[in-house]
């Protein structure tokens, strides 16, 4: 297929195919298995993937007609990732998209150096073991950057002026996350500068969430940022009640968490930037 044009369905930032990705060819097959990894769950992502078939329509492809998708969803479990991905190979997958998390680009990269691999990050791709480089990625993995993660700072820029007496700031960040290490030192160090003070605590589970927010109360925090990932983007009605709940000013990574109910948000939109531009792929 011509992959370059499958990506731009995805949009935003992209890494270039390599020329030995371009060269390899999905097996011979009356219609061509599209693999979807995601780190979340099916009922949690329903619009992202309503998204993601509507640009495959506008592709050409309609999926049960002239396409199959195999959808994967850890359900939260990142350590599922590994074995997920290794079912989409097994199938096989004619090309795999591995969104919502790093953890499942990863995971995706590890089970194959032969599949295409399509990822979504909210980070920096090469820092994250996933290309090469933007410009000549190498290997059988391409994909988008949001940028997200590199925003942390901006974020609690954007508190300071909506609380600005709220002096200590409470960090919800998911552990299993690969880019969680390098978001909390963004953050941290963007803290030393504005005279800010972090809390940072973890959330992998909903329990988790839970406790977390007793814990940001009885720290007493003076506002929230909600880090960076896919679990907290399918637990955004979650957050924002909890954030109502203790009366926290909370601040998120995506429009579509802030239209959930929360207080406000800074970062790509993953709908709107999911919009088809170029011609139909080919298999």
């Amino acid at each position: 297929m011509r992959r370059r044009e499958f990506i731009s369905l995805l949009g935003g930032a992209t890494a270039a195919w390599p020329l030995a990705v371009r060269a390899q060819k999905a097996k011979e097959t009356a219609v061509p298995v599209i693999g979807f990894l995601n780190g979340q769950s099916a009922a949690r992502y329903v619009k992202y993937v309503d998204t993601f078939r509507q640009a495959l329509a506008a592709a050409g492809f309609a999926e049960g007609r002239n396409v199959t998708i195999e959808y994967r969803w850890a359900d939260g479990n990142y350590d599922r990732l590994p074995a997920l991905a290794t079912e989409l190979v097994r199938l096989p997958a004619a090309v795999i998209l591995a969104t919502g998390t790093t953890a499942a680009a990863l995971a995706a990269k590890g089970a194959t150096t032969t599949i295409p691999i399509v990822f979504t990050t909210a980070g920096d791709p090469v820092k994250e073991g996933l290309v090469h480089s933007l410009s000549r990625p190498g290997g059988n993995v391409t994909g988008v950057s949001f940028q997200n993660n590199q925003t942390g700072s901006k974020r609690l820029e954007l508190l300071r002026e909506i609380v600005p007496n709220a002096m200590l700031v409470g960090y919800l960040v998911n552990p299993a996350n690969p880019n969680t290490p390098s978001e909390i030192a963004d953050v941290t160090n963007a803290a030393r500068v504005l005279e800010r003070q972090i809390q940072v605590v973890n959330a992998s589970s909903e329990r988790e969430i839970d406790d977390a927010f007793a814990t940001f109360a009885q720290q007493k925090v003076g506002a929230i940022i909600v880090g960076s990932d896919g679990f907290f983007v399918a637990h955004s009605k979650k957050l924002a009640a909890l954030a109502a709940r203790y009366t926290l000013p909370a601040i998120y990574v995506l429009p579509e968490q802030a239209t959930a109910g929360g207080l406000m948000s800074y970062g790509a939109s993953q709908t709107r930037i999911a919009k088809p531009v170029f011609t139909p792929p080919v298999f």
